[in-house]
């Protein structure tokens, strides 16, 4: 570092100091210490001199103090003057800010009793218009609940006397089902409903007992469904009076699904499935006993065979009715429109409720006959001996049962496609042919006997 051997005397003088070294923005201090250390001492020196570096920079400080104390004294009365001018300008800064913020504390108190106020008013006047809005929407919604309960008090009496009020009825129910779900949901119709007292009291007094009333109702028309010797006219009222308790069961069936759930009719595949199984109980209790004593045997394949014939005639009614859209269900959940035959069949697995209907009773059959074999005695003597009588009688049944009603004026087969319309009696021309249709069915249902009683 470059410095001068005399101290400076005014601001003219060279000074001691070196402050461009000091001034400089890339100065280190450790960079510093280091020059003086090596600039007061020999590199081949075991132990550096520390002292000396260190008095050069003391008397460094000393110049700077004393420097300092020399420019205040000189300049005492500038110094004065300069803070005097500050401070009055400051005092003069600060007047004319007391007056501009005075000014501004004005304005903001005219503000806010022209906007603040009136925005503040303004609000309250928006929150009593939202409840008001919000008390005339529940209002019309309670309105039209009580409107929908009132139609619907009134088509549960003409369900008694016409089966198309049924349908209404299902219309009805699930406009209320509708209206209910929405009233957890904020902006819907029904928002809100869940917290009124006079529409929970009309849906656990009216809606909930009608439903149950129109499902039963429903459910009784399929549970006496039944062509045997009915007229035409008469079919066609049973076929009506069958397609509204369809499409009842159809429409009210739940619609509340789990994610990715599939919906299905689930009221009315359960009814009819009920409907097919009270048949087949039927159909194989009175075909063992009837197989215990053969006398009765005739008469029991006869209802047997009109119990088959009511399947065939309610596979028809299926498969000529097509789905109704459903209110409730649209976008993916929707259901593709088909025949009400076809969520049947892939509940039931099969192809057709004849073959269902006569492939059940013979694997339920077997385990029957050989009981019977079993317990030896005179009934088992008798059925090994005209077991191919048996034979024959089951096999005209399955021909004949799986014929449709000539009152029903279609050919329906196995799959609604595998039969044609043929008069009963085993003479007729045509039995041959449904011989050969339903020839896998008559086979498992004659082995399920004959294979089973011995020689």
């Amino acid at each position: 570092m470059s410095v001068s051997n005399t101290r400076p005397t005014d601001d003219d003088d060279p000074s001691y100091i070196d402050y461009e070294a000091f001034l400089d923005p890339k100065f280190s201090p450790a960079g510093f210490a280091n020059t003086l250390v090596l600039a007061t001492n020999n590199p081949n020196d075991v132990t550096p001199d520390l002292s000396t570096p260190l008095s050069r920079v003391l008397f460094d400080i000393q110049e700077i103090d004393s420097h300092i104390d020399q420019l205040t004294t000189r300049s005492a009365i500038p110094l004065l003057t300069h803070t005097k001018e500050q401070n009055e300008a400051s005092g003069r800064i600060v007047g004319e800010i007391d007056t501009q913020i005075k000014a501004l504390n004005d304005s903001y108190k005219q503000l806010e009793k022209e906007v603040i106020q009136k925005h503040a008013e303004a609000e309250e006047v928006r929150q009593v218009a939202t409840r008001l809005w919000e008390t005339l929407s529940l209002g019309r919604a309670v309105g039209r609940c009580l409107q929908l309960c009132r139609q619907l008090e009134i088509q549960s009496v003409e369900c008694k006397e016409d089966h198309r009020a049924l349908v209404r009825c299902a219309h009805t129910l699930l406009s209320l089902r509708e209206l209910f779900s929405s009233a957890t949901t904020p902006g819907s119709e029904g928002f809100g409903l869940h917290k009124v007292n006079t529409v929970r009291t009309l849906r656990e007094n009216i809606v909930e007992p009608i439903e149950r009333s129109v499902r039963e109702a429903a459910e009784r028309i399929i549970r006496e469904f039944s062509m045997g010797s009915a007229t035409f006219a008469q079919a066609e009222e049973t076929k009506a009076r069958t397609v509204s308790a369809l499409t009842t069961l159809y429409l009210i069936s739940p619609t509340n699904l789990a994610k990715g759930e599939k919906w299905t009719p689930s009221f009315m595949i359960q009814t009819l499935d009920i409907y097919i199984r009270s048949a087949l109980q039927s159909s194989i209790a009175g075909l063992s006993r009837a197989l215990a004593a053969l006398p009765g045997l005739e008469k029991t394949l006869g209802e047997v065979s009109a119990r088959c014939q009511n399947l065939v005639a309610l596979e028809a009614v299926l498969d000529q009715t097509k789905t109704p859209p459903h209110p409730l269900l649209s976008g993916p959940t929707a259901p593709k429109p088909t025949s009400m035959l076809q969520p049947l069949l892939a509940y039931l697995e099969t192809g057709s409720l004849a073959s269902y209907f006569w492939r059940t009773t013979a694997g339920s059959l077997g385990s029957r006959v050989q009981e019977i074999v079993g317990k030896g005695g005179v009934s088992a003597r008798t059925l090994r001996t005209n077991k191919q009588k048996v034979g024959d009688l089951i096999r005209e049944c399955i021909i004949r049962g799986s014929q449709p009603p000539s009152s029903l004026g279609v050919g329906v087969g196995a799959g609604g496609q595998r039969g044609k319309t043929v008069t009963k009696g085993g003479k007729n021309p045509e039995a041959e042919h449904v011989s050969k249709v339903w020839e896998r069915e008559i086979a498992v249902m004659v082995g399920s006997v004959v294979n089973n009683v011995g020689n």
